[in-house]
């Protein structure tokens, strides 16, 4: 049976599914509640539990995988005595919670920024409680989408920041961290991380009359207070609901609780289902910054049935006696708060897991007007697994569905049983956890094996929309990430070739709109955007290296730029850095000399050890400058990397200014200067290229007033392969990843632990030259130290 879905629904299939080495059946379990979340930075932890032989004991393991290197999984033990029942990643995308079935919860942070390296700090616990709902306290931060502007030109009309209360605030409004639980006895647990590192935690009840808490989840409201919702797992119970508001008094931390309206399931009060869904199995907020909104499901053994609910303040009726003593009139009418369903669906089967989207997409009105509307946006559906395999994407609010996908064990529609198939003896492969990812363009599933499944999600929702449509969708998406700086991942999933062009265009137009306050807080993440982008078609793969480079260059810049100080402490308007800028841009002199007479040496004085260890940074300055001077008489063809450079007034500006820094230091220590291979000794190479570039960085300094090298220019530049070596560069770190193998819409199969092989890699011939064959030496591309051709440790390289 093949795995993807209905050619007609193309809304979701399968991009790649990763599972573990076959293991003897005793040692390999899945864990009973099996649970995974999804960060910001396309993360993915998940939990399974291994078997021991010897000690027949359960290990309790949180894997945590990169979407672009699946395979290449960090598990770690958690060192949880019971069943992990929660994972929440915090909005940072940096730190875990994990917390299990015996009341512990524990805090995991990545060591020096690494995804393959986690250690656990700081934790808390309830002894012996399970906790059943677990949630990082709000920072006050968030953002709405507006679909309907997304065609205005700027980020501030498209996103506009909501105002919103932190959970806690520290003096000068400043977010306190901190988590809160709920746990199955009905306690409330909130951790507070203090900024020396310690921890302040504090339990209480939910209510005074505690009762059993089979499911749980925590919303917060605008005004900074905490909605818990609670269920005791019957459906003939009310689903509760309690105000939490958290304060710390006398360094002690403080939780008031207070009841809010409940509400029973639709399904429960209409008699011809009364007693068909015994059992509440899902209760979810629609999003963690949405309390007034709440998804429910209640199930049976077979079937399951999901309503949508929502908050409103109703006015009460008042009697007409009063109204006759004194009218009510408009405001001083009485106002309650009270649930109303929004939808609800038909019998559906077994629903197994839940997946809410985390883009906070700003529906002007709730009402189901938007729902109807056929503008289909990813975003606005929620995603609901079966036990038969499928999944289905339904509107958040109407519950419509959207698309489909069936698994490979669930049987289709009527009108597709053209195949004959066999039902698969034994219990159904089906999703126990779910998570979408922050675009709601992917859905991560993990099945009862613990296979990990990707699913594309189409941003049309299958629907056909012209390419101009489909362009617009993955390019809000994309300046969506670019301003809240989150991973963009899930976005290339469905960029095609012929589309990098256009997209890459597009987003350098948007870009260029906004203010230059913004543009500089954007510089770097635009870069590598084109960049990562770029990788995705053979025409435009030679510019990845120069949108590398580029990074690298502003990098190495402002490192070296923030060594300076400035001479004296009542120090003056403008850092050194900034003087250095304006002083090189001021005066044109092709004379390295000249121009470093007019600064202030004294800023520049550096310790002996600090300026050693800066040499291999320097020398990439150093041959850079060389290479883009050696290949301007060919004008830098555009399959060549360093193209682009040739024209850009900034990164030449840059350059220019970091051989001037280079100088200076070198007449501290001269062992800190780049090395190059001249034929003459007397030659003074420094010096030489600094004229080469003034003259180059002249013609095109005003980006309106771009002149051609004047053939004297080109002449000296032709000699320079004659006067000095020109050294090989080394371009790019290995592009291993995943993304370039799915654009042809194969299903990829993995394995955990075991890197796929490079059949069918979409890497052009023309494009080997910038790729480092296997002999040569490895090159650390962060600290850029050569380290041999066989590295004792493995080098430390960014996936994206």
């Amino acid at each position: 049976v093949p795995l993807q879905g209905p050619r007609a629904s193309g809304a979701m299939d399968l991009a790649y599914v990763c599972e573990w080495e076959k293991k003897p059946k005793s040692n390999h379990c899945p864990s009973i509640p099996l649970v995974c979340a999804w960060s910001c930075r396309n993360l993915i932890a998940f939990t399974t539990d291994l078997k021991n032989e010897e000690e027949k004991d359960l290990t309790h393991m949180v894997h945590i995988i990169d979407t672009e290197h699946p395979w290449d999984v960090y598990s770690v033990n958690s060192g949880h005595t019971e069943v992990i029942t929660c994972l929440e990643w915090d909005q940072s995308g940096s730190r875990l919670l994990s917390a299990d079935a015996d009341g512990h919860i524990k805090c995991w942070s990545m060591t020096d920024h690494l995804a393959n390296s986690w250690e656990n700090t700081v934790g808390s616990m309830v002894e012996g409680d399970p906790v059943v709902a677990l949630s990082w306290l709000h920072n006050g931060v968030k953002l709405a989408l507006h679909v309907e502007k997304s065609g205005a030109s700027n980020f501030g009309e498209k996103f506009s920041r909501v105002k919103f209360s932190p959970s806690l605030t520290l003096f000068g409004g400043k977010p306190m961290e901190g988590w809160i639980a709920v746990t199955i006895s009905g306690l409330v647990t909130v951790s507070l991380l203090k900024p020396n590192g310690q921890v302040l935690t504090s339990t209480e009840s939910l209510c005074r009359l505690r009762c059993r808490v089979a499911l749980a989840d925590v919303a917060f409201t605008g005004g900074g207070n905490i909605v818990v919702a609670t269920s005791d797992g019957s459906s003939t119970s009310p689903v509760q609901f309690y105000k939490v508001c958290v304060s710390v008094v006398n360094e002690k931390c403080k939780i008031d609780t207070e009841i809010l309206p409940s509400l029973f399931m639709r399904c429960t009060t209409d008699p011809a289902r009364k007693d068909k869904y015994p059992a509440i199995t899902h209760l979810k907020f629609l999003a963690r910054d949405m309390s007034e909104q709440v998804l429910l499901c209640a199930s049976n053994q077979n079937s399951s049935i999901v309503e949508c609910w929502s908050l409103r303040k109703e006015g009460l009726p008042v009697n007409n006696i009063f109204q006759q003593i004194s009218p009510v009139v408009g405001d001083k009418q009485p106002m309650i708060l009270k649930w109303r369903i929004l939808s609800a669906t038909n019998d559906l089967d077994r629903v197994s897991a839940v997946a809410l989207p985390k883009l906070p997409i700003s529906l002007t009105n709730t009402d189901l007007k938007v729902a109807n509307d056929t503008k289909f946006f990813p975003g606005l559906g929620l995603a609901l697994a079966f036990h038969d395999g499928s999944v289905h994407i339904v509107h958040r609010l109407s519950l419509q569905m959207m698309a489909v996908f069936y698994g490979s064990s669930s049987q289709r529609p009527v009108d597709e049983q053209t195949i004959k198939r066999q039902r698969t003896a034994g219990p159904l492969v089906h999703f126990k956890a779910m998570q979408l990812s922050w675009t709601s363009l992917a859905l991560a599933g993990i099945d009862s094996h613990g296979k990990l499944s990707m699913l594309r999600i189409s941003p049309s929702m299958g629907h056909v929309l012209d390419m101009n449509m489909s362009l617009r969708h993955l390019l809000f998406l994309l300046e969506y990430c670019m301003v809240t700086g989150y991973d963009w991942w899930d976005i290339l999933l469905h960029v095609q070739p012929n589309m990098v062009q256009n997209l890459v265009e597009k987003l350098h137009e948007e870009y260029m709109r906004q203010n230059a306050a913004l543009q500089q807080v954007l510089s770097t993440r635009i870069v590598a955007m084109k960049a990562s982008l770029c990788k995705l078609s053979s025409s435009t793969i030679a510019r990845v290296c120069d949108y590398h480079a580029k990074l690298f260059l502003i990098a190495i810049s402002c490192t070296l730029k923030s060594l300076l100080r400035p001479h004296f402490l009542n120090t003056p308007d403008k850092s050194p850095g900034d003087r250095l800028t304006e002083i090189c841009s001021k005066i044109t002199d092709i004379d390295i000399d000249k121009v470093m007479i007019n600064l202030k040496t004294e800023e520049f004085v550096l310790e002996m050890t600090t300026l050693q260890s800066l040499q291999q940074l320097i020398q990439w300055v150093g041959d850079f400058v060389l290479y883009l001077l050696a290949s301007l008489p060919n004008q830098g063809s555009p399959v060549r990397p360093g193209h682009s450079f040739l024209r850009d007034g900034a990164s030449l500006g840059m350059f220019r200014e970091l051989m001037v820094v280079i100088r200076i230091w070198g007449l501290l220590k001269p062992s800190c200067l780049p090395v190059y291979t001249a034929t003459s000794d007397t030659q003074d190479s420094m010096s030489l290229l600094f004229r080469l570039l003034t003259k180059l960085w002249l013609c095109c300094r005003e980006e309106n007033h771009i002149t051609e090298p004047d053939d004297t220019l080109i002449d000296e530049c032709c000699l320079l392969p004659s006067q000095l070596l020109i050294p090989n560069i080394d371009w790019l770190p290995i592009n291993d990843g995943i993304i370039s193998k799915l654009q042809n819409k194969q299903l990829v199969r993995l394995q955990f632990g075991k890197a796929p092989g490079l059949v069918g890699h979409t890497v052009s011939s023309q494009f080997d030259a910038f790729v480092r064959a296997p002999g040569q030496p490895k090159i650390d591309h962060l600290r850029r130290l050569h380290l041999g051709a066989y590295p004792t440790e493995e080098c430390k390289s960014c996936t994206r």
